[in-house]
Parts: structure tokens; C-alpha cells; sequence
């Protein structure tokens, strides 16, 4: 029987001497709480697809990323709960032994492919998919992060739980599905930054952003930025500063944060708190995906 999500997720206040004494409150959504094995935004983006596949009578998912991908990992763990057969298409060649993503996926039963990065930069082409579609047959198609429209509407109704005021929301961001969703629910005065976990979000992030807002919700929506002052180097990497607030944020708080995606969004606000970039009084819930 598949595991019900725990919703809403719960909130929890940090105080912290690295917070600054500007009266600067951070909360965080414990969205990583929502299911152990579909935790945070990847069980708000997979819901409505899950059941827009099923009604589609699609028996298999297909989907896109890289070696470390927590989406291909969730898509895995979705197919083996819901009962779906799963494909996993990875960017690059394969490696032995598989990497702790990746063996996790393929113990739900994923099976993985591998295409070149020249042929993965085409991967929305109809030569790609077509390819895709002759070797599988039929199969639903989520696209790389599992960010699509029906994604954003499932993560615009994050904002709806935060049963506490606040002025700022803060989202790791890594294909912009999440920003584009919670920015969507935000209430006049509210804004949202989602951290880029990539070097050079905010050259091809807004536009990924707004696309989907277009596509989802018809246009623009919500107060939003992106932030890419603390990728760490790029995606997936990290540095033995990172590894530092990691080891300390982990010895206060009891909490192990994920080092792609969310240790460095809360290292960010961390650092803006510092700088004061914030005005004094001001509240800041961090979504914790995962």
C-alpha cells in the first residue's frame, strides 16, 4: 500500500547567533517530512502528474536527468509505490558502480538509459522523443526535474500551509518549477528568491520561470528573484566552506541538510541576514525540499 503523505508539512523557528540581532525570524517548511521516500517538492510536483498519467491509462514514466538527480530518484520511488513501470534517461555515459542516486532508482525497478550530452542537449526534440518513444512505446513524459505545468500547480499550493505571517519565501532552484509554483499562491507584499543550485541561474532561470508561469497560470505571477551568488562552484558540487555550515547547521539544529540543493539556499539566507540585506523585523520561511 502506497505511503500517505503527511500534510501539511510542519514549520519549525530557528534561532541562531549566525542569524544576525537585526530581529531577522527564520521558519523552516519541513516539506522533507512530507514522505521518506517522496520527500518535499518532488511529491508536489509528481502528484497531479501522477494522477493525470493515471487517467491517461499510461503504465509507464519516462523522464530526464543527471547522475545525482533527486527527481529521477523520486520518479523511481513513485512508480514502484503507484504501481508504474519507470525509465530514467541519464545524462552521460554510464559508470560501475552506480552511484547512490542512481542504485537507489534502480532497486525501485528503473530502468536507465544513457545519452551523450550533445544528444541530451536535444533531449524535447522530435527526433529525440520519437527515438524514445519507438524503442519503449507508449509512456508519459515528465520533463527533466519534473517541472511542467501541472508541477507548478502542485507547489503552488505549499503557500496555502504557512499558517504563520511572513514576508519572504526561499526555494532551492534548480529547473525553477518550485519558484514558479509558490510564487503563484504568494499574498500581496510577499516575495519569494529561489537560490540557484546551478553557476549562471540568473542568466536562464527567469526565463525557465516564467515560461511555466505562462503555461500553468496563464502569466506572471508573484514577487519573485533568483539568487546565484551561492552555487558553490555549480551543480552538484561543494566546497569544504559548504561542508562547514553543513557540519554546524547539523550540531545546533539536529538537522542533515542536503548539500545540492538546500544547504546552499540556507547558507544564502544565512549570509544576506548577515549583511543585513533584509530589513529588521523581517520573516523568512525556508522550504526545505528534501
Amino acid at each position: 500500500m502506497a505511503e500517505a503523505p503527511r500534510l501539511p508539512s510542519p514549520l519549525q523557528e530557528i534561532t541562531d547567533p549566525g542569524l544576525g540581532d537585526a530581529g531577522f525570524r527564520l521558519i523552516l517548511k519541513r516539506d522533507d517530512l512530507i514522505s521518506a521516500e517522496l520527500p518535499g517538492n518532488k511529491w508536489r510536483k509528481l502528484t497531479h502528474n501522477l494522477e493525470a498519467a493515471r487517467q491517461g491509462g499510461y503504465r509507464t514514466l519516462l523522464t530526464f536527468g543527471g547522475a545525482y538527480s533527486n527527481h529521477v530518484r523520486a520518479t523511481a520511488a513513485a512508480g514502484a509505490i503507484y504501481g508504474f513501470a519507470t525509465i530514467g534517461v541519464i545524462r552521460g555515459e554510464e559508470h560501475r558502480p552506480l552511484n547512490p542516486s542512481l542504485r537507489y532508482a534502480a532497486d525501485r525497478g528503473m530502468r536507465l538509459i544513457y545519452l551523450d550530452r550533445a544528444s541530451y542537449r536535444r533531449k524535447a526534440s522530435a527526433e529525440i522523443t520519437g527515438a524514445l518513444h519507438q524503442r519503449f512505446g507508449d509512456f508519459y513524459l515528465l520533463p527533466e526535474g519534473g517541472s511542467n505545468a501541472l508541477a507548478a500547480w502542485g507547489c503552488a499550493e505549499l503557500v496555502a500551509e504557512i499558517t504563520v505571517p511572513f514576508d519572504v519565501l526561499g526555494v532551492p532552484c534548480g529547473t525553477g518549477g518550485t519558484l514558479a509554483g509558490v510564487a503563484a499562491g504568494l499574498r500581496e507584499g510577499q516575495r519569494a528568491i529561489g537560490f540557484s543550485a546551478l553557476s549562471g541561474g540568473a542568466g536562464f532561470l527567469p526565463a525557465a520561470v516564467r515560461a511555466l508561469q505562462d503555461e500553468a497560470f496563464g502569466g506572471p505571477c508573484g514577487a519573485w528573484q533568483i539568487d546565484d551568488e551561492f552555487h558553490f562552484g555549480g551543480f552538484a558540487r561543494r566546497t569544504p566552506e559548504l561542508d562547514a555550515f553543513i557540519a554546524g547547521f547539523r550540531a545546533r539544529h539536529g538537522l542533515a541538510l542536503d548539500w545540492v540543493y538546500v544547504a546552499k539556499m540556507l547558507y544564502g539566507l544565512y549570509a544576506h541576514a548577515q549583511r543585513g540585506t533584509f530589513a529588521p523585523g523581517t520573516t523568512v520561511v525556508a522550504v526545505i525540499t528534501g
